[in-house]
């Protein structure tokens, strides 16, 4: 493999993760949803299921976490591709996230 191969293969590794945590998190939340309308739907006391619920939601803020972490890999990988001077294979990897993060994240498609 050559250096824009290879360079391409993390790159589509790296986005194929930030995916699949958006898929997983968007399913969870599609979980939760269906817990709530499920249980209006049965005419069911709000406490039955609660503690399932409360997981699912723990389950959703961790994946939150992750999607945080492999957006900061994100940023660290472009810094180290620009810095290392691979910059004529970047593509995509160029100022997509800027140097200076406000703490502010938006799910997005990536």
């Amino acid at each position: 493999m050559n250096k824009v191969e290879i360079i391409a293969s993390v790159a589509d590794e790296l986005y194929a993760s930030e995916q699949a945590l958006d898929a997983a998190i968007a399913h969870a939340t599609t979980l939760v949803q269906s817990m709530i309308s499920s249980r209006a739907a049965l005419n069911i006391s709000a406490c039955a299921g609660a503690d399932a619920q409360t997981k699912a939601l723990e389950a959703i803020a961790s994946l939150g976490v992750a999607r945080q972490a492999m957006v900061a890999c994100h940023e660290h990988l472009a810094k180290d591709h620009r810095r290392l001077g691979f910059g004529a294979f970047a593509g995509p990897f160029q100022d997509k996230y800027p140097e200076k993060t406000t703490g502010e994240h938006r799910l997005r498609a990536v």
